[in-house]
């Protein structure tokens, strides 16, 4: 079942977030996620925006998932992310089929 990380972030700290944007390509690189949605200027239909970028990564199972997030590579470069980064949301999700809201 395909699975979805979706980050809201807000970057103050120009530099940091370079040591990370150096990294993060390559070690994607190397699991099964896409990239479905990287923006810095998104429109904004309801409420408030307080970020900076928000990014949306599809993978084919949790297993991507949790062998990319928790992966030493990653982890390794989250430090520079963790210096960076104002209180921002991160989650993870699975796709299900809803044949309403209701």
């Amino acid at each position: 079942m395909t699975h979805y990380f979706v980050a809201q972030i807000k970057i103050t700290d120009p530099s940091e977030y370079q040591k990370y944007l150096d990294s993060v390509d390559e070690v994607f690189s190397k699991y099964k996620g896409e990239y479905l949605a990287v923006d810095e200027n998104p429109t904004i239909l309801e409420g408030r925006w307080d970020y900076t970028k928000s990014v949306i990564i599809r993978f084919g199972s949790k297993e991507d998932f949790e062998d990319w997030y928790y992966s030493e590579d990653y982890q390794n470069i989250l430090k520079f992310r963790i210096k960076w980064y104002a209180p921002q949301s991160k989650l993870w999700t699975q796709r299900t089929v809803q044949a309403s809201w209701n």
